[in-house]
């Protein structure tokens, strides 16, 4: 079921009068697809129950040569950005209908969104959630006050059982869409950003499936300064966007991968006027590797104290990826928009980051089996004050000579230099030392 108010009506009015792809339009008629009158009502509307989150100069901008401001909507009160565009969208439902209550079907963060602020609103929540479903989001969707319902083994069976609840009871079936109402909440962040830091040059968001976010900050941006540049971060696995933005029409990436690692990165579910937006108003869109995302979940947990996702993650990454070097000297603004990374994957992200990072390291040593030689391989690690996380000897399948032991030792090093210094200097005392390459 749609939602389609004054704002959705100038919307859709918009797009039909849109001109074919290979024509040009002028910046003035693209933001009539979303006015600026419009976020600014949205921001006035929802000031009240979201967080008008910081927006900070960031420790990691001597490291990569410019100006980083990270605009850290984590904070929100459930770790995601989308509650502007859901408090906005569920504050403009009738009275009628916020009395008969709202349904969603999906463990994502905007299901979590609808779950704490219809419950503020006092409007009757449901969220339905296969039985796959992590324990921890089911229990948190409980205590932002929902009523929870376990149904089908996957998110298609609670998807339809949901829509029949919707039909049945007359509850109001919602799923993320890109609604005028729900885009001009979304659009709130680049209203804040700009008011928070002057003179910006550039604005990176994450981009993706669900790309309300860039397409709804892009039109309050563009309006405010057109020349800010506007640059949206997708994941090198599933390109969505990007192959969306060449074919003219929302597509499905073949690639589409439903790891909760990447979350609402991944989706496939964006309409055509975010899609609309993101090709006439955001400057540039590029993608980076996962390797590079959980670099970039590390840079934010060490320098920032920031535990994030990947979809919090992804616009640093482009930075941490060398894949904007035109931004160099200039004054750029991050969105770090979610932070609801299950408990479960830090600990696999973080250890998998240090290895990419050549901070965690693995060889393998053949010694005599004595205990001098042990002694004086751990000695050499200590002169190298490297820390020691794991050692093992394996006597057993030594292929060597006898009374050999093969030592393996897993080690944490300071950084990528510190890594080859210890290298060096294992090589130099024993010069069958095999590394394991990461």
């Amino acid at each position: 079921m749609k939602i389609v108010s004054r704002n959705e009506e100038l919307l859709r009015d918009a797009l039909s009068c849109l001109p074919q792809p290979s024509n040009r339009t002028s910046l003035a008629s693209c933001n009539k697809l979303i006015r600026l009158e419009d976020i600014r009502a949205a921001a006035f509307k929802i000031h009240c129950g979201v967080q008008k989150t910081p927006c900070m100069y960031s420790r990691l901008s001597k490291q990569y040569g410019m100006d980083i401001y990270l605009k850290k909507e984590f904070l929100q009160y459930t770790g995601s950005v989308k509650e502007r565009g859901v408090l906005h969208l569920l504050m403009s439902l009738p009275q009628d209908q916020q009395r008969k209550g709202v349904i969603v079907a999906s463990d994502s963060n905007f299901s979590m969104a609808v779950a704490y602020h219809a419950s503020e609103l006092r409007i009757p929540v449901f969220v339905i959630l296969s039985t796959s479903t992590a324990p921890a989001r089911v229990k948190m969707c409980r205590e932002y006050g929902a009523m929870v319902i376990s149904y089908g083994t996957t998110v298609k069976d609670s998807q339809v059982h949901a829509r029949r609840l919707a039909q049945e009871n007359g509850y109001l079936y919602l799923e993320e869409e890109d609604s005028a109402v729900y885009l001009s909440g979304l659009g709130t962040v680049g209203l804040e950003m700009y008011e928070q830091v002057p003179k910006l040059d550039a604005v990176i968001f994450p981009a993706g499936g669900h790309c309300g976010l860039l397409a709804g900050s892009a039109a309050a941006l563009k309006h405010l300064n057109p020349h800010i540049s506007v640059i949206g971060v997708e994941s090198e696995s599933f390109p969505v966007l990007q192959q969306s933005l060449k074919a003219g029409h929302p597509t499905e990436d073949q690639a589409y991968n439903n790891h909760h690692f990447y979350g609402d990165v991944s989706g496939v579910c964006f309409g055509s006027n975010s899609l609309q937006l993101t090709g006439k108003l955001v400057d540039k869109v590029v993608a980076v590797r996962e390797e590079d995302i959980l670099i970039s979940m590390l840079r934010l947990l060490e320098y920032e104290r920031a535990t994030v996702d990947a979809e919090g993650a992804i616009g640093l990454a482009a930075l941490v990826a060398g894949k904007l070097p035109d931004l160099k000297g200039k004054r750029v603004a991050v969105v770090i928009c979610s932070g609801n990374l299950e408990l479960h994957l830090l600990q696999q992200c973080i250890a998998r980051a240090l290895t990419l990072d050549n901070r965690v390291c693995r060889f393998s040593i053949v010694i005599s089996d004595s205990p001098g030689d042990m002694s004086k391989l751990l000695e050499l690690l200590a002169r190298e004050e490297v820390r020691v996380l794991d050692i093992k000897q394996e006597h057993t399948f030594v292929t060597s000579e006898l009374f050999t032991v093969e030592v393996i030792c897993t080690v944490e090093t300071r950084d990528k230099i510190h890594t080859a210094q210890l290298r060096n200097a294992l090589l130099e005392r024993y010069p069958t030392t095999a590394w394991t390459e990461r």
